[in-house]
């Protein structure tokens, strides 16, 4: 299962309030921004600051 289209629409970078996009693999959302990658598990996103990985 997929993430929702619905849920990627509503969600924001927490550092930035920035857009995120979903990596191709669907593995991460990125903020181009802060140049973060908040990682996506079983369909759910992490949306901690402190467990970002940089781009």
């Amino acid at each position: 299962m997929a993430m929702s289209a619905e849920l990627l629409e509503i969600l924001v970078c927490p550092k930035c309030k920035g857009e995120l996009r979903l990596t191709e693999a669907g593995d991460g959302l990125d903020c181009e921004a802060c140049k973060l990658r908040y990682r996506v598990e079983d369909d759910i996103p992490v949306m901690l600051i402190d467990e970002a990985t940089a781009l």
